[in-house]
């Protein structure tokens, strides 16, 4: 068996190279994601606030259905928060329902939910409910209503992609909430979802001009897109607003490690800016959907792996 083993490995089939593809990819996924663990996330957290952002922290996983992982999860952002507070990181984490139970139980998960929103509440730490597949929609929204109404410090995302979407605001809106709106990186068919980049942008635009327009002062509205397009469109908007007196509680959001430049002229420029920091073991399956985002995500990866 040995020496079959070690024949393997003399013509080159052993596992050593999907071990190295993967501490290439890692190399490069240090620019979207914040380390393997919380003290990394930390550290690189930190960097972020000397250069005058906040950071959403956001550790790494979804679709769990095993309740060690799930109670493991939950932990973690215990842990997370207590070591936001003692370093007084300038941010708030966001929480994927699927990673503390949706896909498992709805009860369980909105327990889970409120356990770590009562422990950010203690903190006074914002805490964000990230939205997820169109299976999981209509549950997330519904658990957010009613952590929201023990913790008005948190907020839920809505994605323009969806049709819903729209009439989720309306709702969203009437109670109060904080809005997170993002165009949306989870796919449908045409009975659901809006399929062309046109139409998830111009939805994008009627939710945003929504939101403005009936959210009161308090409530945040976030801008959470990379499409120069829409910043230009909601900076625009929030002019007119200041302009008659309406000062809205504005702020951008960006994913670690894009459009840096954009953050810092936004930052000098006095807006809040906000960069979603993912961290964690789940680093690969994240990184694979950055990298095929853009052709010159892909181009880095092929440098890389050729040594150029």
């Amino acid at each position: 068996m040995n020496e079959q083993k070690n024949e393997k490995t003399d013509t080159g089939e052993s596992d050593d190279a999907p071990i190295l593809l993967e501490k290439i990819i890692y190399n490069l996924a240090k620019k979207w994601i914040a380390g393997s663990n919380r003290d990394e996330a930390i550290l690189n957290a930190k960097k972020a606030n000397n250069e005058g952002l906040n950071v959403i922290l956001n550790f790494l996983g979804e679709e769990y259905t095993d309740k060690k992982t799930i109670d493991s999860t939950v932990s973690e952002y215990s842990s997370l928060l207590n070591l936001m507070n003692d370093n007084k990181i300038m941010g708030s984490i966001s929480i994927k329902p699927t990673q503390v139970g949706l896909k498992m139980d709805y009860e369980n998960c909105l327990k889970n939910l409120l356990k770590i929103s009562n422990i950010a509440k203690s903190f006074n730490r914002f805490m964000w409910i990230d939205i997820e597949s169109y299976s999981f929609v209509e549950d997330t929204l519904t658990m957010y209503l009613e952590i929201f109404k023990k913790n008005n410090n948190t907020g839920v995302v809505i994605q323009s992609y969806l049709k819903r979407s729209m009439s989720d605001v309306m709702h969203l809106v009437e109670s109060g909430a904080n809005i997170r709106l993002v165009k949306g990186a989870y796919e449908g068919n045409e009975s659901i979802a809006y399929t062309s980049n046109s139409e998830k942008t111009s939805n994008f635009e009627k939710l945003m001009g929504y939101i403005f327009e009936h959210t009161k002062n308090q409530e945040i509205i976030a801008v959470a897109t990379h499409d120069s397009t829409l910043i230009e469109k909601a900076i625009q908007i929030d002019r007119e607003y200041r302009s008659i007196g309406k000062k809205k509680n504005l702020e951008f959001q960006f994913l670690k490690g894009i459009r840096d430049s954009l953050k810092k002229s936004m930052v000098n420029e006095g807006y809040v800016v906000c960069e979603y920091m993912p961290y964690g073991q789940k680093w690969l399956p994240y990184s694979i959907r950055r990298i095929k985002e853009r052709k010159r995500n892909l181009l880095l990866l092929g440098r890389s792996l050729f040594g150029n």
